[in-house]
């Protein structure tokens, strides 16, 4: 007859041992998860506030020293994307109006071989527009540096304000960048040359939300234009 044998007390204390730190790192690492999520969720709906109620203008000017058109990619072969050619067309509207005596364009070969500025610039030349009325910023591969550097161009010639052009989901990330620059300035939309599918509208706002929340609880600190 086999006889079971009896538990004792002091194996008992050895498995309450090894399952008890097991439990207490799981209910950490939730606790942890959770924090998280919870510190991403604030960040975006702090984006989305700031997004919100992003200024449009410092100023009551309508007329300015420069206009900047934003810098966006020219397609695969080097010609104008649909909205790089929708921001200088409406650049040059702006210029033909009399809003600014120049036009800088900002953007230098960020998400291919060509650089955005240099593109726009021909584009604009062949809508009219005189070599003399251009300057060409072809360093800048994000939008920091778009304002960063259109700013030292307009530092070094003594111009100190501008209407800045780019998309309409695009601005609200500017515009909060632009209030920490020390001048006038207002943005202006350039209309889109054709629909952008209202699925993929979504997903580029979803990403310029979340390029606000990087910029407003890192990027401003660690990427803000050099004095």
């Amino acid at each position: 007859m086999t006889v079971a044998r009896s538990r004792t007390p002091h194996a008992s204390r050895r498995r309450a041992h090894r399952t008890y730190p097991v439990r207490r790192k799981g209910r950490w690492l939730f606790r942890l998860a959770g924090a998280g999520a919870a510190v991403i969720v604030l960040l975006i709906l702090w984006a989305v506030l700031a997004r919100a109620f992003a200024p449009a203008s410092n100023t009551s000017l309508d007329h300015f020293d420069a206009i900047i058109v934003m810098g966006v990619p020219a397609d695969a072969d080097g010609n104008p994307s649909p909205e790089q050619l929708s921001g200088v067309t409406e650049g040059v509207r702006e210029y033909e109006r009399g809003i600014a005596p120049r036009l800088i364009f900002t953007g230098g070969a960020a998400h291919n071989r060509f650089v955005e500025a240099q593109v726009m610039a021909k584009v604009a030349q062949a809508q009219g527009i005189p070599g003399s009325a251009i300057y060409v910023e072809g360093q800048a591969k994000d939008t920091i540096q778009n304002v960063c550097y259109s700013e030292r161009i307009m530092k070094a010639h003594g111009w100190r304000s501008a209407e800045v052009i780019s998309s309409a989901r695009h601005l609200p990330r500017t515009a909060i960048m632009l209030s920490h620059l020390p001048l006038e300035w207002r943005t202006h939309a350039a209309p889109a040359l054709e629909p952008i599918p209202p699925a993929d509208l979504d997903f580029l706002v979803a990403m310029e939300t979340v390029k606000t929340a990087r910029y407003l609880a890192w990027a401003r600190w660690t990427e803000h234009c050099a004095s």
